[in-house]
């Protein structure tokens, strides 16, 4: 019982993104440290093998990029590190020979976060890129 209990205290502040994601889509988060806009090699090399694992990726899916920031530095600087973030991960699936017609970017900024801002975890949670496929549909 104590076991169930941990792993539900585990996954509850992964409702919220669970619950967003449709069964058809495939989702993958790159996660930004707090003010900044690069992404580490580990996290780009994650996300080549992600979309490498992808049979007919072109072929079958959209891309869409949502940028995501915590609310520290007020509005006007997260809009503009939510565009440097967003621009971030766009430059990586380009350089992966990723059609820029294929790839649709959303920048929230510090609206619509998924986690509470409340915490510390939830803003860590909070600062990153969404890279979602979804299936073209015929």
């Amino acid at each position: 019982m104590a076991r169930l209990l941990l792993t539900v205290l585990l996954l509850l502040p992964l409702l919220p993104a669970i619950a967003q994601q449709t069964r058809d889509e495939l989702r993958r988060s790159i996660y930004f440290g707090g003010g900044s806009y690069e992404i580490d090699e580990f996290q780009a090399d994650a996300l080549y093998h992600w979309l490498d694992s992808i049979p007919d990726l072109l072929e079958k899916y959209h891309l869409q990029l949502i940028s995501h920031t915590d609310p520290i530095g007020g509005r006007a600087f997260n809009e503009w590190l939510s565009e440097m973030r967003g621009e971030a991960v766009l430059q990586l699936l380009l350089q992966k020979n990723i059609p820029s017609y294929k790839i649709n970017v959303k920048n929230w900024g510090l609206d619509n976060p998924v986690y509470s801002n409340e915490t510390y975890n939830g803003m860590q949670l909070n600062r990153r890129v969404d890279v979602i496929l979804y299936p073209i549909i015929y």
